[in-house]
């Protein structure tokens, strides 16, 4: 029940970051994890040199783990920025010129889900027109992960942490999932449920996931408040993912929180060595 029967992979952008990139993925492999996923690593540029992206798949190779899940670029993060797709100018440019680079650097890597954070609002833009922007970008991002075998992710932040965030409910969430299936037609746009972001905005998680979990395509978590390990917050990870579970979801489940101060290898003393590796 619960923790043994997940799927877990680690986010090597909030977890052992007191390593260079290139170190996690073999760091993740040592922890007993098989499967990995990133938020877009060169905050700095949508397009990185070729030689980043080789040197990037090589290292997560030669780990031997697989990349489960990628962001697109999204700016800054950690930092202030909370996505570009919704961004009018030279940030939504910046994304849509990511948009293949990501895709193909997936692909390369047999992974099969992409992640597209949806932006902040910004001052002085009207948000009807910052949300048919996104639109148009979401289905340009969604075709080319159907290119590549791929489903594109849409997740809600939490408003605390995000105040000028605008999908900070499930339900603002998945109407964008649906906008977004219904332009392209391909279907192939699903949540990112988020249990700490949502248990931050005050959601009824058992009820969110009665709701939606016939439309998730990937879990992440991290305990509340604090978004620590599991056990170091109060919510009930374990009942909710098994609830998952019960209701069909059979994806994986992203570990996206805070190691603290004992550092990464040390935080995943919940989980035992033997459920580390997908089965």
């Amino acid at each position: 029940m619960g923790f043994a029967d997940q799927r877990f992979n680690v986010n090597l952008s909030i977890l052992f970051t007191e390593l260079p990139l290139l170190e996690r993925p073999a760091a993740a492999a040592a922890a007993g994890f098989t499967a990995v996923e990133l938020w877009w690593p060169w905050t700095d540029t949508p397009t990185p040199e070729q030689s980043e992206l080789d040197a990037l798949r090589a290292a997560i190779e030669d780990a031997g783990v697989r990349l489960t899940g990628l962001n697109f670029y999204a700016g800054r993060l950690p930092g202030p920025d909370r996505g570009a797709l919704s961004l009018p100018g030279e940030e939504s440019e910046r994304f849509r010129a990511n948009i293949d680079v990501a895709a193909d650097f997936a692909r390369s890597l047999g992974c099969t889900a992409l992640n597209a954070l949806y932006g902040n609002r910004v001052e002085g833009a009207d948000p009807a027109e910052q949300d048919a922007l996104a639109l148009e970008n979401l289905v340009l991002a969604a075709r080319a992960a159907d290119r590549i075998g791929a489903i594109l992710l849409i997740e809600a932040l939490n408003k605390p942490e995000s105040p000028l965030y605008p999908l900070v409910s499930a339900a603002a969430a998945v109407g964008v999932v649906d906008k977004v299936n219904a332009a392209t037609g391909l279907d192939n746009a699903r949540f990112l449920m988020d249990l700490y972001h949502l248990a931050m905005n005050g959601e009824d998680l058992p009820s969110v996931i009665e709701q939606y979990a016939a439309k998730t395509g990937h879990v992440q978590i991290a305990d509340s408040p604090g978004r620590g390990a599991p056990g170091t917050g109060a919510l009930p990870l374990e009942d909710l993912l098994e609830q998952l579970r019960k209701a069909g979801y059979e994806g994986w489940v992203g570990l996206e929180y805070k190691p603290g101060d004992r550092g990464s290898a040390a935080s995943f003393d919940w989980l035992p060595a033997g459920q580390r590796a997908a089965r």
